[in-house]
């Protein structure tokens, strides 16, 4: 900021006026130079007293006098300055005169201000807050930036913006791009990134961020210094809001395919719709499986080999305890020990001993289609031992399965799963307190692993698609 200068004689004569002071006060410097005080054509001649006397105290006064005060105008208004003023001496120590600079008190401000705003954003706001250099690079880091990037503030300067996200940055660079040639965006833009340090859990965080193209005042063409990048971590808060429009989605889509079955006069039709209803943004595949298990008996009536299953402890009632919903991730050689022992479990006796599972219910493996109701053959699908699919059934809980970072060539095809497959959720259909089977969601590399909140709506799925099969006759068969 340019600040108006004035010097003043020992006797008060103006000897120095600037250029600034003359735009402030419509004096130019040729009027002002030579007169004696600043009565009656700078100061009104009420105020001249305190002003004159303010200017002998600071020539009388070690250091900077900062008073304010109200100058007039050559076209006669008034404005009210902020002054520094202090004493000039001449090289035998004898004061020579005064030096007075001044600027208006709302310019003063403003800087004040600015200086002030400017301090606090890069110590105490609980936004981050990062200046980035017309190359990208950041210049000057706040303290909540440095603490959410997971460094410290000075080793952040300088380096490049791909060395600290792992995922994100191509979004983030192309919109920094973007303030620097057309300025700031109208709104906030939400990026979703990866931190460097956390690139082994890849733990997904959003920010909320706004930009600010930054240009210098000292230039007459704007010349960009980089941007104002300020962000804010709503990470929990989106997934909280996409949790529960999953929520509400899905809750409709069983809505509509509750409303759907009603109208289907064959009740394994109405398993059919069910199942497509719910591959609808969830899976890309669906099975349905039945045991080749004696029929359910009548309602109310306890079979023998049933006669433990209401008092089991490892009942459905148990669903996320010892024998609940299993993980079945990392490598190959862990998924297939983990089968094996499922497989071990499920040859002895009790539930699920002996059982084999036969295809009732699948959607088109090629082309999107409706899914398909199989022709009652008995022939079981050759699953291998220790399958997910009897590992559910055995366990009568869900069970998650997953090829892992690195899918070993031919998993799919060793479970007898559609290629592309790599995620696996097998949850068992349960009617009238029966086992009938296992219903089977299959996801491509392109979806996410299956989560626990995928597998209480796949039981909720189960439940309907078994009641329908249960009616139709399909399990006796």
């Amino acid at each position: 900021m340019d600040a108006a200068l004035v010097a003043f004689a020992a006797d008060g004569t103006v000897t120095h006026w600037n250029h600034e002071a003359a735009r402030i006060l419509g004096w130019t410097a040729d009027e002002a130079v030579g007169r004696t005080g600043l009565a009656g054509w700078a100061v009104r001649k009420e105020d001249a007293d305190g002003i004159e006397a303010a200017l002998a105290a600071a020539m009388r006064s070690p250091g900077r006098q900062v008073h304010e005060f109200a100058l007039l105008t050559k076209d006669g208004h008034r404005v009210l300055v902020r002054t520094q003023a202090s004493a000039v001496r001449g090289p035998g120590g004898r004061v020579a005169g005064v030096y007075c600079a001044f600027s208006e008190v709302h310019t003063q401000m403003d800087l004040e201000r600015s200086i002030a705003l400017s301090e606090a954003l890069f110590e105490d706001a609980s936004w981050g807050v990062v200046l980035v250099d017309a190359d990208l690079r950041p210049a000057v880091v706040n303290a909540h930036a440095a603490r959410t990037l997971g460094v410290g503030r000075t080793a952040l300067l300088g380096r490049p913006l791909g060395d600290l996200l792992a995922q994100g940055v191509e979004e983030l660079e192309c919109a920094l791009q973007h303030v620097l040639a057309e300025g700031a965006p109208p709104a906030a833009a939400e990026l979703w990134v990866t931190l460097r340090s956390e690139e082994a859990e890849l733990p997904r965080r959003c920010w909320r961020s706004g930009f600010v193209r930054l240009a210098s005042p000292l230039t007459e063409e704007p010349v960009p210094l980089g941007v104002a990048w300020l962000f804010q971590d709503v990470t929990e808060a989106k997934r909280t809001e996409q949790d529960n429009s999953l929520l509400r989605f899905r809750a409709h889509q069983l809505h509509r395919a509750g409303r759907a079955a009603a109208e289907c006069p064959d009740p394994a039709e109405a398993a059919a719709v069910h199942l497509d209803f719910a591959l609808a943004g969830f899976a890309d595949h669906g099975l349905a499986d039945l045991a080749t298990r004696p029929a359910p008996a009548p309602y109310g009536a306890v079979a023998d080999d049933d006669a433990d299953d209401a008092y089991d402890t490892y009942g459905t009632h148990d669903t996320y305890g010892t024998y609940g919903t299993h993980d079945i991730y990392g490598t190959e050689a862990t998924g297939d020990a983990r089968d094996r022992a499922g497989a071990q479990a499920g040859t002895g006796t009790g539930r699920g001993a002996g059982c084999a599972l036969v295809r009732t219910l699948a959607s088109p493996a090629g082309a999107p289609g409706p899914s398909e109701a199989f022709t009652a053959t008995g022939i079981p699908v050759p699953y291998p031992p220790g399958h997910p699919a009897f590992q559910a059934f055995q366990r009568r809980g869900p069970v998650r399965t997953s090829a892992g970072a690195a899918p070993a060539e031919g998993w799919a095809a060793a479970r007898h799963w559609p290629d592309g497959t790599v995620h696996g959720l097998c949850v068992v259909l349960r009617s009238r307190g029966r086992t009938l089977g296992v219903l089977t969601f299959l996801r491509s590399p392109a979806r996410r692993p299956f989560d626990r909140a995928d597998a209480d709506y796949a039981e909720e799925v189960a439940a309907r698609i078994a009641a329908c099969l249960d009616l139709s006759g399909a399990a006796s068969s």
